[in-house]
């Protein structure tokens, strides 16, 4: 009896890896970074040691526990009534809570403990996350060198949750300007119409911090300002419908900024460190590609695709989502393996390879220090291969999947 054959996809490492080197090398392509708790995670510290902030759960770990002998009793209330234990999704219903109870108690806490209460946590996250980038050499110095080492059409748009000020210290460090949405000397105000506009030149990188960051507060007058300081007062984005409209506006005008930069023509979104666990944010991508075709999302995830559930959910539903795990990839709608061809494209390429292939055939940019290193590299010689793959236009997507027969 004939045995029945089955096709199984594969894919092609270099393929992809040629193509978007080409893409990130040029300066005409519009292209933004999506950065989450994953890349401060995934960098040493000063000592070698890992991590140099940690992800939401080991930052939810370390607040709860220093916060833990004063509020144990709402801390586990509030456990006991959430979906999710996140210290973000906490911290939301804490000062939800801090709004509309008044003088009752819930959880043996009235309006105004509720509201201590929530400044107890960010002060908490604030020690946790004010950190300083190693003066040796960082993946964020190696994506700031990548971003202002060529003359570019439109400026590179940053979207992160992150609170630190790790990419602030590289900009600085290197006097690449950006802009971050505030304007002003004494106390900096939030300017919406700004960020809704592209009117500073390209060579201003854009950086939008979805939920918040460490030195904002409210003013007087109930307004978000940038302080320059690294206390932290006004983090995250509020879930709750009864928090304050002036607090809420520059959450909603980032988060409307993301998918307006989505909805441009041939756009390009890479993420790194990010989950897509996030709804609002995720909510705003599902909808800004379903509308766009043109636009695309590169996710660069660490886990392996089976552990990518939220990722995986948005590239079935998405034909131009793409995700990028340690062990297989899912592009153009296709799931399927890596594999890498036993030739190299050309003699030159055993070195490029070695950068987002490991000695094993994991994927490895899914890491923040070997993806940062790969487009800091992007513009060397070796970064464009020879006529045995050929360059792609910046326009172009990626390589789709091959089929291979397997008996």
């Amino acid at each position: 009896m004939e045995k029945r054959k089955l096709t199984v996809s594969v894919h092609n490492p270099d393929q992809y890896m040629a193509a978007l080197r080409t893409i990130i090398a040029q300066g005409r392509k519009r292209i933004g970074l999506l950065v989450g708790a994953g890349a401060s995670a995934g960098m040493a510290k000063p000592d070698g040691t890992y991590p140099l902030i940690p992800a939401v759960a080991g930052l939810t770990d370390k607040v709860l526990t220093t916060l833990g002998p004063t509020y144990q009793q709402q801390i586990d209330g509030l456990k006991s009534e959430l979906d999710k234990h996140d210290i973000e999704t906490m911290l939301s219903r804490v000062r939800s809570l801090s709004q509309v109870i008044g003088v009752a108690k819930v959880h043996n806490l009235d309006g105004l403990g509720f509201a201590t209460f929530g400044e107890a946590i960010c002060s908490e996250i604030g020690k946790i996350v004010d950190v300083r980038l190693p003066g040796t050499g960082s993946a964020y110095a190696d994506l700031v060198n990548w971003i202002t080492g060529t003359m570019r059409d439109y400026p590179v748009e940053i979207f992160t949750t992150n609170y630190d000020l790790l990419f602030e210290e590289a900009f600085e460090s290197v006097r690449a300007p950006y802009f971050d949405g505030f304007t002003g000397g004494r106390e900096p105000f939030f300017d919406p119409v700004s960020v809704s506009r592209s009117d500073l030149p390209a060579r201003w990188t854009r950086l939008w911090k979805l939920h918040g960051s460490l030195g904002w507060r409210a003013s007087e007058k109930g307004e978000v300002i940038r302080t320059g300081q690294s206390s932290a007062s006004h983090l995250v984005f509020p879930e709750h419908l009864k928090y304050d409209q002036t607090q809420k506006a520059p959450y909603a005008a980032l988060l409307d900024r993301l998918r307006a930069f989505l909805l441009t023509p041939d756009t390009l979104l890479i993420s790194i460190g990010f989950s897509f666990a996030d709804a609002h944010i995720a909510a705003r991508l599902d909808e800004a590609l379903a509308a766009n075709p043109s636009s695309s999302v590169f996710a660069f995830q660490f886990k392996t695709l089976e552990e990518e559930g939220p990722a995986c959910d948005l590239a079935r539903r998405l034909p131009n989502f793409s995700v990028y795990a340690r062990d297989q990839a899912k592009v153009n709608g296709i799931r399927g393996a890596w594999k890498a061809p036993v030739e190299l494209p050309n003699k030159d390429w055993g070195p490029i390879r070695s950068t987002y292939l490991d000695k094993d055939g994991s994927f490895m940019l899914g890491a923040i220090e070997p993806f940062a290193r790969f487009f800091a590299a992007s513009r060397s010689v070796q970064a464009f291969p020879t006529q045995t793959v050929p360059t792609p236009p910046a326009v172009a997507p990626l390589p789709t999947a091959t089929g291979a027969p397997v008996v």
